[in-house]
């Protein structure tokens, strides 16, 4: 996080008002006067205004059943956006915590804890993410195998990782990966020989979709769903 978006956050400033702050000297890091409103800051560092320590106000998580159309950002110019389905007092600091394409939906987290997020995207922790995945053409038992083995991808060499498939019909299945590659569960059937005409996410990690949840609907993650993950 910026260090003039952590004091104003933290503060009430506006972002101009913190960075003028920041420039002054008024403010600093670990003991340290820090000029640069643009440094970057750890959640183990300490943060002074005026010699007065400063706190975020607590992190916030939801998770959002996302709709065809919506675009897995903070802002867009052209589409609306996963924040956009939010109330307005909730939307600031909030990111995306894996996103999803705009024909996607399903299973959307949002959160303003950055740590938090990285565990579930980075590819060092190897978070599951299980999609029910509707296809063009029923899955054939050689292409499932494949899939299970993992598969090379057009212009990509190296195999994705092990999958997990389970039948639910003859041309709908879920499907459990482990990466999260630019396309690529569509990239995954195409490169067996078929294609993705649905794409829905039930879960991440251990959280499932809420299936009480409409489409465009969010609700606050539990205390236990935020530790889960």
């Amino acid at each position: 996080m910026r260090l003039d978006f952590f004091v104003a956050n933290s503060t009430g400033l506006s972002r101009k008002a913190s960075r003028q702050q920041i420039s002054k000297g008024e403010v600093t890091v670990d003991n340290e006067v820090c000029r640069k409103a643009a440094t970057p800051i750890r959640t183990d560092q300490r943060v002074c205004w005026r010699e007065q320590p400063l706190a975020l106000p607590g992190e916030r998580y939801f998770m959002l059943n996302k709709p065809v159309g919506v675009v897995s950002a903070t802002r867009d110019r052209d589409h609306t956006t996963a924040v956009d389905l939010l109330p307005a007092e909730l939307r600031p600091g909030l990111h995306v915590a894996g996103r999803l394409d705009i024909d996607t939906t399903g299973l959307l987290l949002l959160t303003t804890d950055g740590n938090w997020s990285h565990r579930i995207t980075s590819p060092r922790y190897q978070c599951r993410k299980r999609y029910r995945v509707t296809l063009a053409e029923p899955l054939e038992q050689a292409a499932r195998l494949k899939l299970e083995q993992g598969v090379v991808l057009k212009d990509d060499p190296q195999p994705t990782r092990a999958a997990r498939i389970d039948a639910i019909s003859e041309q709908v299945v879920d499907l459990t990966i482990s990466e999260g590659r630019y396309h690529q569960v569509k990239r995954m059937l195409a490169a067996v020989g078929n294609r993705v005409e649905a794409l829905h996410r039930l879960q991440i990690g251990p959280v499932e979709l809420d299936p009480t949840l409409e489409a465009g609907a969010f609700r606050v993650l539990t205390d236990d769903e935020i530790g889960l993950l």
